[in-house]
């Protein structure tokens, strides 16, 4: 199981760690556990216009984890919140065998094909998706 999840790709992806780091004026935080399997991610947002406009995370995960966050420092910033919703349905979608409702926006989704049939592990792809959507929906109270 191990050698068919951790693809070059995938590992490629954790390894680039694509807005892995802190921010200090964040406008919103959000950090969220996955109990199955011990992964822990903070990701940070500053907002603007509706949109993202700076994204981090921090995270002690597996890696399947690490790539999902790493996806979205790569592309987060300048969608809105109905985006990052989309995006996820989509990959959940994806993740469960399912027709996506939208085009997928992000090829590299594609390369967590590879977890389909490890259900177990769909929650260690979607916590940062999840983070990021809680982070916003924080905000969105607040206002």
């Amino acid at each position: 199981m191990i050698q068919e999840l951790y693809q070059k790709n995938l590992l490629r992806l954790a390894a680039d760690a694509h807005g892995d780091g802190v921010m200090k004026d964040a406008d919103a935080e959000q950090t969220l556990d996955n109990p199955t399997c011990g992964d822990r991610i903070t990701v940070q947002i500053k907002m603007a216009d509706g949109k993202i406009a700076a994204f981090r995370h921090e995270d002690r995960s597996c890696m399947l984890c690490q790539a999902a966050a790493s996806l979205l420092g790569k592309h987060a910033e300048g969608l809105a919140f109905g985006d990052i919703v989309d995006i996820r349905e989509d990959l959940r979608s994806m993740l469960g065998k399912e027709a996506a409702t939208h085009e997928p926006r992000w090829n590299e989704l594609e390369f967590f094909q590879v977890v389909t049939d490890h259900k177990s592990r769909h929650s260690c792809v979607l916590l940062p998706f999840d983070a990021l959507i809680a982070a916003m929906e924080n905000l969105k109270a607040k206002a």
